[in-house]
This record gives C-alpha cells, sequence and structure tokens, in this order.
C-alpha cells in the first residue's frame, strides 16, 4: 500500500474551479481523514484513489450546494480530466450511494449510485466524521470518539443520518471500515 500525500496542484485546481475557502477547507480535511483512515486498516487500499477522491468529493459545490453538486462535479471533473474512479466518487457520494429508487425520489437521474469500492466507502465515512468532529453540534473531546460514539451521533442528530435508509447504510459502512482497523496497540 503505497502512501500519498494531497497535491499542490489538486489544491490549485479546486481553486481555480471557484471552490470556496470552506468548502475548500472541508475536502482537505476529508482527504486527510480518509488517508488517515486508510492507513490504520488492514488490506490493500489504493490511497491515491482515496486522496484524490476525497479532496474531489465536494468540487460540484463550486456550482450548487443542493443534491445535484455530486452529478455537476463529476461532469466537472470529466471535463478537467480526472480520473473516472475520482469522478465516479463525486457521482456517488450523495447520502453514501443511492440505490435506484433513492435517485428517484430525490429528482435525480434514475441509475444505481451504490458504492462498490472500500475506497468510496472510506471517503463517506470520513465525510461524516469530519462532519461531526468540525460541525459543533456533537460535543466531542476528540476525533476518535466520533468513531467510537458514530452509531450514538447518526441516531440522535438527523443532520448526519439524513433518514433510516442513509444512517443504516453509513452503519454498515462504520462496522466494515471498523472491522478492518489494524489493532492499535494501547
Amino acid at each position: 500500500m503505497a502512501d500519498y500525500t494531497v497535491r499542490k496542484e489538486d489544491i490549485a485546481l479546486l481553486k481555480e474551479q471557484g471552490m470556496v475557502a470552506e468548502d475548500l477547507e472541508h475536502s482537505l480535511q476529508v482527504a486527510e481523514k480518509a488517508l488517515e483512515i486508510g492507513r490504520r486498516m488492514q488490506g490493500d487500499l489504493d490511497m491515491v484513489l482515496l486522496g484524490r477522491g476525497a479532496l474531489f468529493h465536494d468540487l460540484g459545490k463550486t456550482t450548487t450546494h443542493g443534491i445535484t453538486h455530486g452529478l455537476l462535479g463529476a461532469e466537472k471533473g470529466a471535463d478537467l480530466g480526472l480520473p473516472a474512479a475520482v469522478n465516479a466518487i463525486m457521482e456517488k457520494h450523495i447520502r453514501g450511494g443511492l440505490t435506484e429508487e433513492e435517485a428517484v425520489e430525490l429528482g435525480l437521474p434514475v441509475k444505481d449510485y451504490t458504492l462498490h469500492l472500500l475506497e468510496e466507502r472510506v471517503i463517506i465515512y470520513a465525510d461524516r466524521l469530519v462532519d461531526i468532529i468540525h460541525d459543533g453540534i456533537v460535543q466531542i473531546d476528540d476525533e476518535r470518539e466520533a468513531e467510537t460514539r458514530f452509531k450514538e451521533i447518526l441516531r440522535d442528530e438527523i443532520k448526519y443520518g439524513k433518514n433510516d435508509i442513509t444512517t443504516e447504510r453509513y452503519y454498515r459502512y462504520h462496522d466494515e471500515i471498523q472491522s478492518l482497523m489494524k489493532i492499535q496497540a494501547s
């Protein structure tokens, strides 16, 4: 598993596309959190995809903060020549990977947006954790507490889970990722 560090060129590209400071800070935080989680996991993750996918996941917010920002980000990423796997992360990250039925309910193009790659699920998990850690809605003492209390926080704060289907999806990602964590020496 080759490690990865966020590239200055990618940050510059986000700025060139008009990403505002708050969204850029969030994207950087998600990239760093995804990479940190990836480093703690067993298995062979594509750290470049993990870092770049997390960094660019909200590229569409340069156009809108609405539900279509994932689709718009993927289109913009394709126009910019970003890798297809990074564009797929942008397109599918809304609510952690929608089914066709959920896409219809939200007025998105009918297709399956579910997450098939572990890297995609780690990015979504990191995105939720960053929101919990930095929003200030839930009092936590350190970043790891957001992981240990993840299910409780999603259950108690609808902002993070959105609805029952999305919350259950996030619970599955949490369980899967936590089960792949390397045992940490105390």
